[in-house]
């Protein structure tokens, strides 16, 4: 890694005067201070990545510069094989609200007794269902609607007792009723798992977040719906994605663009494509992939009777992603103007989505040098930050504090630094832990 730090100084001092500047201005291009830049091009600083973008697109290295400073994933990656020791969640609801959710294997759920396993089963086998009841189905249906407008302002940990509970509801209901009614319920199902999957990864349990992508596969499988599985390799990439991983990010999103998929699903995985291409520096291979989307997901015609893949609460994903790549590949004041152009379409009530987006606009703005403004936006999100308890909201705004703290004479910086310091505080703890 020393030698990387080496080379990667050189490399930065060659193209700083080839490009005829001094550190001064490079620093001014970049946001960084001098002393920083001058350590890191002699070796005694290791650059970080995002500075590496930074660099890269000031001095026009396309990519080459960036390279020299690989990236190296937060943790390792989460294995897609299914465990055959770890197929069962019991949850446990306490009387002061508070509840915990446990993996086990069958095996232990065998040792428990058939008076335990019976006990976990939710509702009576000898109560039967009208059959073909097309009213079960559409209230199932409109309740699912309602829970992910819920997950919109409320934290996860809240949302998730209800999620699961539904999820055996309805695989249970769909054995008592009519056949046409049955596949409904179960392909319903795999949305509420795949739902309760994504709310798994805000509380920061990937495992968990994967296992329940999986359920919703197995689901919609059951209910003659294979196209799902294409989708769990989107949610999965998401998960690498957040874990700084875009060999893996790319690789899963490129499993889920085959012919015979449906438009929407085949435009979310080339946009989380994109978003890999971003992570890795590649602007070129990241543009072609958002286009690409963008033509996908324009072919996509709503189904009225099935719930909509992917965010509802963006009017133009394909743009709001751009914006998002745009800060990854280093070019944050373009990233800042367009995140900022669609946030004005996001729903007021969208607490959630407006609070990720909302973050990554304060993000990009700081990382112009744009301090004063980047700390406005932030202070509006932070009560929406506690509200909503997103761990994947949590990474952009230890990224933020951290490009603060390289402003310690600002005043807003100053101002704003602690009360970050106390919602990361507040969240952390609370996404971190198993039980919820």
């Amino acid at each position: 890694m020393v030698q990387e730090h080496a080379c990667f100084g050189r490399e930065l001092r060659r193209r700083r005067l080839a490009a005829s500047l001094t550190l001064t201005g490079l620093s001014k291009l970049v946001h960084y201070s001098k002393a920083q830049l001058s350590k890191v091009e002699r070796g005694l600083k290791a650059p970080s990545q995002e500075l590496a973008r930074l660099c890269d697109t000031a001095l026009g290295a396309a990519g080459d510069l960036a390279a020299l400073v690989p990236i190296r994933p937060t943790a390792t990656g989460v294995t897609e094989a299914r465990s055959s020791e770890e197929e069962v969640w019991l949850m446990q609801l306490s009387g002061n609200g508070q509840s915990w959710f446990q993996p086990l294997s069958r095996r232990q759920v065998m040792a428990m007794g058939v008076a335990s396993v019976a006990s976990m089963s939710i509702g009576r086998q000898d109560i039967a269902f009208p059959a073909e009841d097309t009213t079960l189905l559409g209230m199932s249906r409109a309740l699912f609607d309602h829970y992910r407008q819920l997950g919109q302002v409320a934290g996860p940990e809240l949302l998730l007792p209800a999620l699961i509970a539904q999820i055996h509801s309805l695989q249970e209901l769909s054995s008592r009723t009519g056949p046409s009614t049955g596949v409904g319920l179960l392909r319903l199902a795999s949305r509420y798992a795949e739902y309760a999957g994504w709310m798994m990864q805000e509380i920061g349990n990937d495992q968990a977040a994967l296992w329940w992508t999986r359920r919703a596969i197995d689901l919609a499988a059951a209910g003659g719906d294979r196209d799902l599985a294409a989708y769990g390799h989107v949610r999965h990439a998401l998960v690498t994605l957040y874990r700084d991983d875009p060999p893996q990010t790319i690789e899963l999103a490129k499993r889920a663009q085959s012919t015979g998929l449906p438009p929407r699903i085949r435009g979310l995985a080339a946009q989380r494509e994109a978003q890999g291409h971003a992570l890795a520096g590649d602007y070129d291979s990241c543009m072609r992939s958002l286009d690409q989307a963008r033509a996908l997901l324009d072919q996509h015609v709503p189904n009225p009777k099935s719930p909509v893949i992917g965010t509802t609460n963006l009017s133009d994903p394909v743009g709001m992603i751009t914006g998002w790549c745009l800060h990854d590949l280093g070019r944050p004041q373009e990233a800042a103007e367009v995140i900022g152009r669609q946030l004005a379409f996001v729903p007021p009530q969208a607490l959630r989505t407006r609070a990720r987006y909302g973050m990554r606009h304060a993000l990009a703005h700081a990382m112009a040098g744009e301090i004063e403004h980047a700390c406005h936006l932030a202070s509006q999100l932070l009560g929406n930050a506690i509200t909503v308890s997103s761990a994947t909201i949590a990474q952009d705004m230890r990224a933020l504090s951290r490009t603060l703290a390289r402003h310690p004479k600002n005043p807003a910086a100053c101002e704003l630094a602690p009360e970050l310091a106390s919602v990361l505080q507040a969240v952390n703890p609370h996404i971190q832990r198993r039980s919820i």
